[in-house]
């Protein structure tokens, strides 16, 4: 009870008045309230709507204020009985009614500063939240971005190191075949699978590379970024994935779009790997002031109540889009087939 009524009360508009304005509009109102006093008589006694400027007064003012104001309250009240025929005035009556409003302007005044102290407090709490928040937003932002840079320096590794390693077997390899084959030797057949095995493996290492690194995402933008990852997926796994992208989307902040990038990649390997999807769209596109990251599928679909904790690449994607400030949405397509979109709000502002 006592936590809804302080909530009011805070709510309540703390006006600024100067201390002049503030003691001419409670001395009229405790005027107008004492002529109410003296038409109805002293037999109706209208004291308690002398709390009225007194509040005001404490409220808006302070203790000392509100008691300069319940001093006028009790003469004025004392004039308009006086003035309405009051046979007897007793001291006694005075005593207690000033007394009791200066007991009521101390407890308002009282709660007053218990107000402003949790105002404040919740103020200092509220500003320490949002520094503590926008510490671990930086702090977000530097971690991804010493892991992009790490995931670029392995997948350049990858190309530049180990495809060229294999690149020069598969050239030794098939030296070896072709010397082989000129001698009729039987051994022909095993150098070629030698060679076919050393070139897919070739193939998975530039995979591998491009899955830590996408050089078209600096160069081309998003959208030619998005079309590889789908021809290298369709190719990898033997489905059907398309993008339909804007290519006049430029995205300049280079932590938006390695975090899109990143999350479209992860939705798309859990649709193939965990939804069993034959079909994968990715979609990029503008909504307004928004950018729209669509990825749809139809693989066994999202589950009707997922678990809280969810599994590892749902809390990527989810803390991907968190770093991005985007709103994050799953759910299923129909009877078949997950929905996941991602939506960075004012976008053009970015």
């Amino acid at each position: 009870m006592f936590d809804r009524v302080t909530a009011k009360l805070q709510d309540f508009p703390r006006f600024t008045f100067s201390r002049r304005s503030l003691a001419v509009a409670c001395f009229i109102l405790a005027c107008l309230i004492g002529y109410l006093d003296y038409l109805t008589g002293y037999e109706r006694s209208l004291l308690l709507f002398y709390l009225l400027p007194i509040s005001l007064a404490v409220w808006f003012g302070n203790f000392a204020f509100g008691l300069a104001i319940a001093i006028v309250c009790v003469g004025v009240s004392v004039v308009s009985d006086v003035a309405a025929g009051i046979p007897v005035l007793r001291f006694w009556n005075i005593a207690t009614l000033f007394v009791f409003y200066v007991l009521f302007a101390g407890v308002l005044s009282k709660l007053g500063t218990l107000i402003r102290e949790l105002d404040r407090r919740v103020h200092e709490r509220t500003a320490a939240l949002e520094r503590e928040m926008a510490e671990r937003r930086r702090l977000d932002q530097e971690i991804a971005q010493v892991a992009d840079r790490e995931r670029r320096r392995l997948g350049q590794d990858l190309h530049d190191t180990l495809g060229q390693h294999l690149t020069g077997t598969a050239l030794a390899a098939q030296v070896l075949k072709e010397k082989l084959a000129s001698r009729s030797a039987p051994e022909v057949g095993e150098a070629e699978k030698l060679v076919h095995h050393v070139e897919e493996g070739i193939d998975l290492t530039r995979s591998l590379a491009r899955g830590f690194f996408s050089p078209e995402l600096d160069a081309e933008g998003l959208t030619v970024a998005l079309q590889n990852l789908a021809e290298n997926v369709s190719e990898r796994f033997r489905i059907r994935c398309v993008i339909n992208g804007d290519q006049s989307i430029l995205i300049h902040d280079r932590t938006i779009a390695n975090q899109l990038y990143r999350i479209a990649q992860e939705a798309v390997t859990n649709a193939v790997k965990h939804g069993a999807a034959r079909q994968v769209d990715i979609r990029l596109a503008k909504d307004g002031p928004d950018l729209c990251l669509t990825i749809i599928d139809d693989g066994i679909g999202f589950p009707d109540t997922p678990p809280k904790s969810g599994g590892l690449g749902l809390r990527l994607m989810q803390h991907g889009a968190a770093m991005t400030g985007a709103t994050f949405d799953v759910r299923r397509n129909g009877k078949r087939g997950t929905i996941a979109t991602f939506r960075v709000k004012d976008f053009e502002s970015q």
